[in-house]
């Protein structure tokens, strides 16, 4: 699912695009991705794009009639550009979802796979957007104290606790991991279990990790719009998010992962945890007493 800096990067490239622009329609291709019924589509023809923002993971589209269109792309929806006017026409196969077409471009939401959850959604007015604010604080402008007394709020492992839109807005389990291993970690201690200063490595990571990757997407997608396949889980200069069995850049360990239900953790055993693996839910109960407690 893409999180905090992609929905960043997809911001920076609209705003260059469609702030200012009057939407000329809005085709939804399938049924199923549009959750509202009123306002309609139809009610935003001819409405100024005035603000684009995020909201959690979701982007968010404020028309000049007070109105706002709700993107969340969920695990596999992806935006994409075509230049040019001209009427809105259909992606090949099952990837389009929906267009909305400008006087200098078409903006498609596509998702792959069989499962779609991407959705739009309109709303109107700023009390109805605020019913799908999951509520978490955003991380690159709250202080060290607001931080700490969220972090602190429930006793969660730090992975489900910085994966919960209800606490922290817009991370996710790729850059979860990666804050994790900058901080140095164990995406299993337990909040409350953490001093002080482990909650200031963490707070002073999460900054740093998604600051740096704001930067460096903006940076590789200046000048042009990025396509499906360019927003993804798996970056080749991630430190250990999707790099299992690869060797830390830190300390050149093969990273480790933990699988459970649709998702995994990514870490390293020697600096996120003093060298020692963490058991995995499924390989360890099956291994048992074989189960070995080092790299």
């Amino acid at each position: 699912m893409p999180e905090l800096p992609d929905i960043e990067l997809y911001l920076a490239k609209l705003r260059e695009r469609i702030l200012g622009k009057p939407l000329i329609s809005l085709k939804v291709y399938t049924p199923f991705v549009l959750r509202s019924v009123s306002p309609s589509p139809r009610d935003l023809e001819g409405e100024k794009v005035l603000e684009l923002r995020r909201l959690g993971k979701r982007i968010v589209l404020g028309f000049s009639n007070n109105l706002f269109l709700i993107v969340h792309l969920m695990i596999a929806g992806r935006l994409r550009w075509t230049e040019g006017p001209g009427e809105a026409k259909r992606l090949g196969g099952k990837l389009g979802q929906a267009a909305l077409e400008f006087d200098n471009g078409t903006l498609f939401l596509t998702e792959a796979g069989s499962k779609k959850r991407a959705s739009i959604m309109i709303v109107r007015g700023e009390e109805a957007l605020r019913e799908h604010d999951p509520g978490g604080i955003e991380p690159l402008i709250s202080s060290f104290e607001e931080f700490a007394a969220v972090l602190r709020s429930e006793n969660h492992t730090l992975k489900r606790s910085l994966t919960n839109p209800h606490l922290f807005s817009g991370i996710g389990n790729v850059y979860s991991d990666e804050i994790l291993h900058a901080a140095q970690l164990s995406p299993l201690r337990l909040t409350k279990s953490l001093k002080e200063e482990e909650v200031r490595q963490l707070f002073e990571a999460a900054q740093a990790v998604l600051t740096r990757w704001i930067a460096r997407l903006k940076k590789q997608f200046e000048g042009k719009f990025p396509g499906a396949g360019d927003v993804t889980a798996f970056r080749p200069d991630f430190a250990v998010h999707g790099k299992f069995g690869k060797p830390c850049p830190v300390c050149g360990k093969p990273v480790q992962r933990i699988c459970y239900a649709d998702n995994e953790a990514n870490y390293c055993a020697q600096c996120q945890n003093g060298g020692r693996l963490l058991a995995d839910r499924s390989l360890s109960r099956l291994l048992k007493d074989a189960w070995p407690e080092q790299i």
